[in-house]
């Protein structure tokens, strides 16, 4: 009889991850259909948009001018981690991104925390980027029409509303896309993707026209502390890089593809996310950055003094968000249906549609939960939850590199690690500086979401993993004999 230390650090062998996702042969329960260039655009689209577009409103406030370095730190961890995601995404090119890395590293129980951290990252950020769509698309309405929807229904109750309405549409049109098919869905971010990176370019380009030096001349006032809090306020826009390991098994040559989509979604994001935040800083006072809706249309509408460039931003705000909101969407209910094959979700969580090869059941469930969070709690809130969420299961990715490369040296790998093992003790280190920065409140609530789920998984996941299913099957045949 298999003890509980046994249970809790039982392993899924890599080979078996590999061989019902079709890692190699090319099958699997999931339709292989997107390639490098729609995968990069689903990284990049994961990313850009929640950082630039709203969350300088409350990173600013923390940290100054001096965010264009919470910028850079905050980019500097991800690209450490994202290093460590390229390995692990060639070694074990599946669904369910750390939560499966860890299952094949570290054990059941260690899977288990990481799936609370990606369940909360990607639940609650799919959220905290809608929330801000409503800021974007009130402000393209009043330009346009000079009309706006009404507070009671574009706001949480926390924030002075009722129910943030566009939000829970916006989570909504996402899930019928979703439902509709995932190259459909990847073909759509694709598009949008390349239109947010040409406003982007437009703001860069009309924002330096309002340049003051003198923006800039405080440039730290919150001193270190400050710059690492903004950091991790920002930290959770990078989720993004890591829903490019949930696309695993609908990915054409996945050894290859995942690690070059990774890392050319992190130069791309980091290089815009510094510029543009630079030309924001340097356009505007940080002192007109709290609680600023719109925050980039409004700086492009003081700089030109018309309402055009910030009617564009707009526009290309809301497709933006949309296409966060659409990847991160997609990555929550791809980690789910990972984690329902290995039964430590019920099963209706892994059913796949036979018309649109896609797990439809899945994507309602989540939709509507995620809309919930969306229409009823504040932004601010959510990005910090959802970063120590983001953090936590960047850390398990830096050790899991370590803890494959011992377990199993010979496995086959499509990218390696640079400066090996000293590049993901620095993921580690900076993950875990970015952390203890991060408000007391936020700390206790992450550990009180993780407690839920392990309640979970000692109640019911245990007794229904198909780990453990095989584990006893086994010890019955042995008996017998």
């Amino acid at each position: 009889m298999a003890t509980l230390r046994s249970q809790l650090l039982r392993r899924k062998p890599v080979t078996a991850m590999a061989a019902e996702s079709g890692a190699d042969s090319g099958a699997g329960e999931l339709n292989r259909s997107i390639g490098l260039f729609q995968l990069s655009m689903i990284g990049i689209g994961g990313v850009i948009g929640t950082g630039i577009f709203f969350v300088l409103a409350q990173a600013v406030p923390m940290a100054g001018p001096a965010v264009v370095w919470s910028f850079v730190i905050a980019g500097v961890v991800a690209g450490l981690t994202a290093v460590c995601y390229a390995e692990l995404a060639s070694a074990v090119p599946v669904s369910g991104s750390s939560y499966s890395y860890a299952y094949a590293t570290m054990g059941e129980l260690a899977a288990m925390v990481v799936a609370a951290c990606l369940l909360l990252e990607y639940g609650v950020s799919t959220a905290a980027v809608a929330v801000g769509w409503s800021q974007y698309l009130n402000q393209l309405l009043d330009n346009l029409f000079g009309v706006r929807i009404p507070e009671v229904l574009s706001a949480a109750p926390d924030a002075g509303g009722w129910l943030n309405l566009p939000a829970v549409v916006l989570v909504g049109l996402c899930a019928l896309l979703l439902i509709r098919g995932t190259s459909e869905s990847a073909k759509v971010n694709a598009i949008m993707v390349v239109t947010k990176l040409c406003v982007l370019a437009l703001f860069i380009v009309i924002g330096v026209l309002g340049w003051n030096s003198n923006n800039l001349a405080d440039f730290a006032p919150y001193g270190i502390s400050g710059i690492y809090g903004a950091a991790g306020v920002i930290f959770f826009t990078f989720v993004g890089l890591d829903a490019v390991s949930t696309a695993g098994e609908e990915v054409k040559n996945p050894r290859r593809t995942m690690p070059l989509a990774i890392m050319i979604s992190l130069a791309t994001v980091t290089v815009v996310y510094v510029a543009t935040a630079l030309v924001a800083v340097a356009a505007q006072p940080a002192d007109r950055f709290a609680d600023q809706e719109a925050g980039l249309a409004a700086i492009l509408q003081d700089v030109v003094g018309a309402s055009w460039p910030g009617t564009v931003l707009a526009a290309g705000a809301i497709i933006s968000i949309f296409s966060v909101t659409l990847v991160v969407l997609y990555g929550q209910t791809r980690i789910l249906f990972a984690m329902s094959r290995d039964g430590l979700v019920p099963s209706v969580f892994h059913k796949v549609n036979t018309r649109t090869i896609t797990p439809v059941r899945n994507t309602v469930i989540v939709s509507v939960v995620v809309a919930l969070l969306a229409g009823l709690i504040p932004i601010g809130f959510l990005s910090e939850m959802t970063s120590i969420g983001t953090l936590v299961a960047f850390i398990v990715v830096s050790v899991g590199v370590i803890v494959l490369r011992r377990t199993a040296p010979d496995l086959p790998r499509g990218f390696k690690v640079p400066g090996y093992p000293v590049t993901p003790v620095l993921s580690v280190l900076g993950c875990i500086l970015i952390i203890t920065n991060l408000r007391p409140i936020t700390i206790v609530a992450f550990l009180i979401w993780t407690a839920v789920v392990l309640v979970w998984y000692f109640t019911w996941g245990i007794r229904h993993s198909e780990l453990g299913r095989a584990d006893r099957e086994q010890a019955r045949t042995d008996g017998a004999s």
